[in-house]
């Protein structure tokens, strides 16, 4: 059992934890916690990880890879305290083994996510960015787009921010449709049954799921190929959920009009999608609105003291 100092030192491995309020961090200090932040502005690598947490009891964590071959090597680590919802960058099995608890903050993104969701939605269908693009470029080109009124918006996933999205869509008259083998009974939301009948059915498909090697490109060439021309693809859950080298041949082809992206299978990003037009891509910016990540670091901070039975 940690005791005394070393049951008090963390470390802080998201890199802009408390950075738009100090509440989170001021939680910390009035608990006497000897936290460290992550110095070097960017997601960690498996190796940098480990060696941050050598001598810490407590890990804030982001979702740089806390994999078997970390948890083998830290040799004081209590808790696991995730900001965010997914825990795909978490062996949660090896954790478990070595005793470490884990927890994640489900309720802080619901809104924020939810609400880029939407917004790339829009801007994919009303070609914002594309057109100020074009405007900064000297191009004064007015460029015809679509309405969301009445579209059909395929979800898959309907956890807490697939039904928010699906509550953000009321007032656009949206047919919805929802394919999650966990969920049932949704009055006035059509559910069904496989991915092929969402694809087959959707104008818009938005992707609310985690991440697991099971569902490792769910949406892979065949399933892209497949889609209705012109459909719009949404995705501010994890990058390994789609083929990037398909995506890219789909969106080139014009067999998709467009996509929104905020997480790519490595990041950060900088691969072929950035050369497309038609694709609005954000850095995994899904939690950063202040009041959303405010909640989530607080809940993380929280956790973690839980954790540590202070």
């Amino acid at each position: 059992m940690l005791t005394g100092d070393r049951m008090k030192k963390i470390f802080i491995s998201t890199s802009t934890f408390g950075k738009d309020d100090p509440k989170p961090l001021d939680l910390l200090k009035n608990h006497g916690i000897d936290y460290e932040l992550n110095p070097t502005g960017r997601q960690l690598t498996e190796a940098e990880i480990a060696g941050y947490l050598a001598d810490k009891a407590g890990l804030i964590a982001g979702t740089e890879p806390l994999t078997e071959k970390v948890m083998e090597q830290v040799g004081f680590l209590k808790v696991i305290s995730r900001l965010g919802v997914g825990l795909d960058s978490v062996d949660v099995a090896a954790a478990e083994k070595k005793g470490i608890q884990v927890y994640n903050t489900p309720n802080g993104p619901t809104e924020a996510v939810a609400e880029l969701a939407l917004g790339l939605i829009l801007d994919v269908l009303r070609l914002i960015s594309y057109s100020d693009r074009n405007l900064r470029r000297g191009a004064w080109k007015k460029t015809m787009g679509r309405l969301l009124k009445e579209k059909k918006v395929g979800i898959i996933g309907f956890g807490r921010i697939g039904r928010r999205l699906a509550e953000l869509l009321t007032p656009f008259h949206c047919q919805l449709y929802i394919y999650d083998p966990y969920v049932s009974g949704n009055q006035g939301i059509k559910q069904v049954q496989t991915i092929e009948e969402l694809i087959a059915t959707s104008e818009i498909i938005s992707l609310h799921i985690p991440y697991t090697k099971e569902n490792h490109h769910l949406l892979g060439r065949k399933q892209l190929e497949a889609m209705k021309p012109g459909t719009v693809l949404i995705n501010v859950s994890r990058g390994k959920l789609v083929d990037e080298a398909a995506l890219y041949d789909c969106l080139q082809n014009g067999r998709l009009a467009g996509a929104g992206f905020d997480a790519f299978a490595a990041e950060p990003y900088s691969g072929a999608l950035c050369e497309l037009d038609n694709i609005v891509l954000t850095p995994h910016m899904g939690s950063y609105a202040k009041e959303a990540r405010v909640q989530m670091e607080v809940d993380a901070v929280k956790n973690l003291l839980k954790g540590l039975g202070l």
